[in-house]
């Protein structure tokens, strides 16, 4: 499926109950097959490999010495820190321990000391991108500061230079992500010194700093300053252009939900989101991040049964008239470019919207 307009309210809000039902007995039959266990073993492995592959990755690094040849160390070391990333996503979800705190202090652990990201900041974006994806208002993940996925971003006023960006870009998107490692840490400094609730700031801020100070440190140690520049220029893009392949293919694309519209929570996350298939490398590779109608129904499913869960959410679905995405990788990455480019260029209603297409259908049927 290749996407939709945005979605217009169809059926009255009082459908809400029986739907929420619906949602109820899909949860009890993944709660009946032990999907919703945790994976202690598998998650411990994890763990400790993390701050294990970071260490031998730096020591590699120190014992190559001042070498053009450390480029392919800040490839290595981008695709580190981009699964460690992963992995503390997974804690933010609580899908590693029943304990909150311990999660929440291996997400810090993860995030600000090992990658360099703030737990707070992506934990306070994260959570009202959960709650209504896709959502016009609602949602933080579609309001960019320089792409625009939605017809409302892509209609205001800009200067010239962002407008043309706008416009040209579908053909920019992959080229932008590499800039995302970047924007990933300036945003991360910034909210950790913001005024406003952040719970363990001085954790978070002594963290970050000894990641991100003691990393340069080393660097411009080890290496001269004209190939250290540029080892922390492949480092940073290549861990931004990861993270955003890895993220891109989720919603984009899909229907963007107006302001004022409610939808039951089953509609709310499949409708707006869409898996990619593939084998058990890609699942690696994403960071189960390709299954993500299972993580938006079940966030705190433990990653390696989301797989398993897949076929029985699709099923589900599928059952009760829900329509469920699933397309490949690099057909997703054709849907989003083809969507932020008509975005971009000010189609505003460049795609079909699935629920419109339900009740059209019923209606000609009763005719």
């Amino acid at each position: 499926m290749d996407g939709i307009r945005p979605i217009v309210r169809t059926r009255p809000r009082d459908s809400a109950p029986r739907a929420t039902s619906t949602f109820t007995e899909l949860a009890q039959q993944i709660r009946g097959l032990g999907l919703l266990r945790r994976r202690y073993g598998y998650y411990w492995t994890k763990l400790v490999a993390a701050p294990l592959a970071v260490a031998v990755t730096l020591i590699a690094f120190v014992w190559i010495g001042d070498t053009w040849w450390q480029l392919f160390t800040a490839a290595v070391l981008a695709i580190v820190f981009t699964q460690i990333a992963f992995l503390g996503h997974d804690a933010a979800h609580r899908q590693i321990f029943v304990s909150g705190r311990w999660n929440d202090w291996v997400s810090i652990v993860l995030g600000d000391l090992l990658v360099g990201m703030s737990y707070g900041w992506w934990q306070h974006k994260h959570t009202r991108h959960h709650a209504n994806p896709n959502k016009l208002g609602s949602d933080p993940d579609i309001e960019l500061p320089v792409i625009a996925v939605t017809a409302e971003t892509a209609a205001r006023h800009h200067s010239p230079p962002v407008a043309w960006m706008r416009a040209h870009q579908g053909l920019l998107f992959f080229p932008i992500l590499l800039f995302e490692g970047l924007s990933l840490h300036a945003s991360s400094v910034r909210r950790v010194f913001t005024k406003g609730r952040l719970e363990r700031r001085w954790a978070e801020i002594a963290f970050l700093s000894i990641r991100m100070i003691g990393y340069l440190v080393l660097v411009f140690i080890v290496l001269s300053p004209g190939i250290a520049f540029v080892f922390l220029a492949v480092q940073l893009e290549l861990f931004g252009f990861y993270m955003g392949i890895a993220f891109a293919p989720n919603h984009k694309g899909m229907p963007v939900v107006p302001r004022d519209m409610t939808l039951d929570f089953l509609r709310r996350q499949v409708l707006m989101s869409r898996n990619v298939k593939g084998s058990r490398f890609l699942d690696l590779a994403m960071g189960g991040l390709n299954y993500q109608v299972e993580h938006h129904l079940f966030p705190s499913m433990p990653r390696p049964h989301l797989r398993r869960a897949a076929p029985v959410v699709a099923a589900y679905c599928d059952a009760h008239d829900v329509r469920y995405t699933r397309v490949g990788l690099l057909a997703s990455y054709a849907i989003v470019v083809r969507y932020i480019n008509r975005v971009g260029l000010g189609e505003r209603d460049v795609f079909t919207c699935p629920l419109v297409e339900q009740r059209s259908a019923v209606g000609l049927a009763r005719g």
